[in-house]
């Protein structure tokens, strides 16, 4: 692969990203196949984003061709409650995605340490989704192992329950408890500070990025982020060693990556 790839008039490039200017639909076909999607759009009427509009079925079906046979879609969204009602965008996404093709290998939630604007009629909404989408069978998977067991040192002797209701002594009963193990699928990060956010309306926690890009690609792969904001995803990219490609519609916020990108990579 030719770098930066050719067929686009990038905003900005350099030897690890390029960001390109414009709606992401008209500028995914002319992209390099990638290796992870990363990305949190626009959901519900949260947001204004200066009055942008996007098509969610046109963007899905445009990831299909882009994306490799094993391949991965981090889809991060939530709902607007609105007239007591929660609008079940998310969960219209996912069956979306099924319908097109798509796994989806795992329904995984970004647990948020604190909320902004709490309700007093339901208990407080504190989660997004993060929706792992496959193109086929999964080709790579880092698990991040740094979820402390409570049990660690002791000898396994746990059970499986079979469909019958029996119990089965599990494989690795008489094993020794590892300190630390594969971390659950719930996530939990404090909200970006101020000055990270860098004047964009709805940023995720860079460590959120970085976890995703561990996890689901290996170093030198191919990141994108059709939504890419002021950068989020492409700066992570970046410091894990991999190259990025970043749309965004807003040029404003395009400026604000390509800061970001210039900056020293910072320590992991």
């Amino acid at each position: 692969m030719t770098w930066p790839p050719a067929g686009v008039d990038w905003y900005y490039h350099d030897d690890a990203v390029c960001i390109a200017h414009g709606d992401c639909r008209e500028i995914l076909p002319d992209l390099p196949k990638v290796d992870l999607v990363l990305t949190s759009p626009p959901y519900d009427n949260l947001r204004t984003y200066r009055g942008y509009e996007w098509n969610f079925e046109e963007t899905a079906r445009g990831l299909w061709p882009l994306l490799v046979d094993g391949g991965v879609i981090v889809w991060v969204v939530g709902d607007q409650t609105a007239d007591g009602s929660e609008s079940l965008s998310s969960f219209r996404q996912a069956l979306y995605f099924h319908d097109i093709g798509f796994n989806l290998h795992d329904t995984m939630i970004y647990e948020k340490a604190g909320v902004n604007f709490p309700d007093t009629n339901r208990y407080y909404q504190a989660f997004e989704y993060m929706f792992v989408f496959t193109k086929g069978a999964i080709r790579t998977f880092n698990p991040i192992v740094d979820r402390r067991n409570e049990y660690a040192g002791q000898k396994v002797h746990s059970h499986c329950r079979m469909p019958d209701g029996s119990l089965k002594p599990k494989p690795c009963i008489g094993n020794i408890t590892p300190q630390y193990g594969w971390r659950y699928n719930i996530w939990r990060y404090a909200h970006n500070k101020p000055d990270e956010r860098g004047f964009h309306p709805a940023t995720f926690p860079e460590a959120l990025a970085r976890d995703h890009i561990t996890s689901w690609s290996n170093h030198g792969g191919l990141i994108l982020d059709p939504f890419a904001g002021s950068g989020t995803t492409l700066r992570a990219a970046k410091d894990l060693g991999r190259k990025a490609i970043g749309i965004e519609i807003e040029e404003r916020y395009c400026e604000i990556a390509a800061k970001r990108m210039a900056q020293t990579v910072m320590a992991l």
